[in-house]
């Protein structure tokens, strides 16, 4: 068989030449089985497949203990075959990686391997035991060993994260997400699902009903799940077995996304349960986490400098002339031209995020939280949004879209807002929200404005995540010509994209220089932030940033921050500026979301709530506090850390931790 590239005929090749060898063993294990078993069963066996297959009314005791064991290894191997292919749609999810020699390295684990294909073939048993039929025993591991990996491969591909037991929580989100993209329906895709259509179709017309004892099946299914929560709690909840799984030679290992790969979607994904459930930090003490908290008082924000607050976070927003490969284009550095001339009225510098392309409330969170990890939201927990509503401020969020996208009305409750407007009950009049992708800023700015204003000098707090330039940026045609084929060398479908994504943040650019404008020409003193949530989407796989040759080796400082970092600003108008006796400009430094509101109440002047001080001395020793584990430690990206640090970062988290579970709020 011919496929459309090189690469795919090599995996392809390799992986059918694996089936069939699978499969020619798997029928000569069957049939060996069944005429074993059949030589010594007593009486008189008939050796017709038909009978075995089919065993008619009144058949032999022999013949039904035949056609039990014909069920049982063919669903067995069904349920393995399976597994393996789970495995491969997992290989084949990141186009970056050597997918051929990928799937090969499941192979040359042996612990990886069972621990990939023991689930299905545990839930293809588990489904037969429940129903009596092995259709549904296959059905049921088809929709965890090949369903499941099958979103995890669209995910990678269009998002650059994997799946893991948490994302379960935003099943409507996702959907919400994904019904914006095309999904390509790739020769692995269609292969993984015609072979598990086959695998059951063969169930239903040739593995008809089995075992009709329902206690057999009822112990059999208890079985079932005692096997499943024991090697669940042996093996797939153990770190320990987890390290022994470690499949490194092919992958970066400082990229969460492709260890999650290298150890297949089974063992990932079960691995990665915990995180539905809060976990206490390592030698988490609630008393002394409380003390440390208690240890630094609040301090008021000095009456006469209650200025008014407002932040925006901005979709999908980078400064492409960071890369070499854009900052040559005189017609990109227009569109960013205003920008920089922004940055040069503000103090400024660059976020070190946690995400890539998505995942957009990890730095929204951050910001208004000031931790550098959380858990989901599920109550009341402590933030900066409520340290402005103590202080006599107005705390109001505003979004040009829907409420339920992170489950952002219910979570807005927990961090203390008093008013939060989206398209369901405000921005749904000013703009469509399929429009707002595109364009909503100018309803976002005047929205912004407005509020300020009917506030008529009340200390207000607002927070805007804006909607326009979210990802996808369509591929076909593009209206302003920033990049061409001719001028780049790189294909019409990538200038097409960097063309749509520009053609936006030209817009954007625009409307927030006119609120910073706006703004000055007003009395009311204002503060404004303003920053990036994550990189842009740029195709499956991030295929436009390699064919323009971005370095994102995120194992580099530079490499991590081509993938990580985003732009942020801190403007304050004329008025503020001279209620503060302040003048934001200059470099603010990079760091983590999580310390962005620490650098704001560090240009007003003001020392903020205790927890905020507790911050200083935790970015003092590293303004970066990844989710990989990183830290920036005297310029020098790391995982390491002195015994000291060490222990003060981890008297962080578990403050962190206290202050979002435990500690009570009104």
């Amino acid at each position: 068989m011919q496929y459309p590239h090189p690469r795919f005929t090599i995996l392809f090749s390799r992986i059918e030449r694996d089936l069939a060898e699978w499969w020619e063993m798997a029928v000569v294990f069957a049939e060996k089985s069944v005429i074993i078993l059949l030589f010594f069963l007593k009486g008189e066996p008939d050796l017709k497949l038909s009978r075995l297959v089919f065993p008619p009314d009144g058949a032999s005791r022999g013949t039904l203990r035949a056609h039990r064991v014909y069920l049982a290894v063919l669903l067995t191997l069904l349920g393995v075959g399976i597994g393996f292919l789970g495995l491969w749609l997992t290989a084949c999810a990141d186009a970056a990686l050597p997918q051929a020699e990928l799937y090969r390295s499941y192979l040359d684990h042996p612990l990886l391997l069972a621990l990939n294909l023991f689930p299905p073939l545990l839930l293809a048993w588990l489904g037969y035991f429940l129903s009596g039929r092995c259709w549904c025993g296959v059905l049921l591991s088809g929709l965890f060993g090949v369903g499941l990996p099958l979103i995890n491969y669209y995910k990678v591909m269009l998002r650059g994260d994997p799946m893991c037991a948490s994302d379960i929580l935003l099943l409507r989100t996702a959907g919400g997400i994904m019904s914006q993209y095309e999904f390509e329906r790739t020769a692995e895709v269609n292969t993984a699902v015609a072979l598990l259509g086959a695998m059951l179709a063969f169930a239903v017309l040739l593995m008809p009903r089995g075992d009709k004892r329902r206690r057999v099946r009822a112990l059999g299914a208890a079985a079932c799940v005692l096997l499943g929560v024991g090697a669940y709690l042996g093996a797939y909840a153990d770190e320990a077995v987890y390290e022994r799984t470690a499949n490194d030679s092919l992958i970066n290992i400082w990229s969460d996304n492709e260890v999650y790969l290298s150890r297949g979607f089974a063992l990932s994904f079960l691995h990665s349960v915990p995180e539905l459930f809060p976990e206490k930090p390592e030698g988490y003490d609630a008393r002394a986490a409380q003390a440390l908290l208690e240890s630094f008082p609040d301090e008021d924000i000095p009456e006469g400098e209650k200025v008014a607050v407002m932040g925006v976070m901005l979709e999908a927003f980078c400064d492409l002339t960071d890369f070499d490969a854009l900052a040559g284009f005189d017609t990109v550095q227009e569109v960013y031209a205003p920008w920089h001339a922004l940055e040069e009225q503000s103090l400024s510098g660059r976020l070190l995020t946690n995400i890539f392309a998505g995942g957009t409330v990890d730095t929204e969170w951050g910001f208004l939280t000031g931790a550098s990890e959380h858990d989901e939201y599920r109550g009341a927990t402590g933030s900066y949004v409520r340290y402005f509503t103590a202080q006599g401020y107005a705390a109001h969020y505003a979004h040009p879209g829907y409420s339920w996208f992170y489950d952002r009305e219910r979570v807005n409750d927990y961090l203390g807002f008093d008013r939060s407007v989206f398209t369901e009950n405000g921005f749904g009049e000013l703009v469509d929200p399929y429009v707002a992708m595109w364009h909503s800023d100018q309803q976002l700015a005047d929205y912004l404005l407005a509020d300020l204003d009917a506030a008529d000098g009340s200390p207000l707090f607002s927070f805007a995540v804006s909607y326009q330039n979210h990802g996808p940026y369509a591929e076909t045609e593009s209206t302003v010509p920033y990049v061409s084929p001719e001028a780049s060398g790189w294909s019409q479908e990538s200038c097409n994209m960097l063309n749509n994504y520009l053609f936006g943040v030209n817009e954007t650019v625009r409307e927030y220089v006119r609120l910073t404008q706006e703004l000055d020409a007003r009395d009311t003193p204002v503060v404004l932030v303003l920053f990036g949530d994550h990189k842009p989407w740029m195709c499956n796989g991030g295929s436009v940033y390699e064919e323009m040759g971005i370095d994102f080796d995120t194992s580099t400082l530079a490499g991590f921050r081509n993938y990580y970092a985003t732009p942020y600003l801190i403007w304050a108008n004329r008025a503020a500026k001279e209620v503060l006796g302040e003048d934001f400009t200059g470099d603010g430094g990079d760091f983590s979301p999580c310390f962005l509101m620490t650098r704001l109440f560090d240009a007003c002047g003001w020392a903020g709530p205790g927890y905020m001080q507790l911050s200083r001395a935790m970015r003092d020793i590293s303004p970066l506090l990844h989710t990989n584990g990183l830290f920036l430690h005297d310029g020098v990206l790391t995982s390491v850390l002195s015994d000291t640090d060490r222990s003060f970062y981890r008297s962080w988290l578990a403050v962190q931790y206290y202050r979002e579970h435990v500690a009570a709020y009104s």
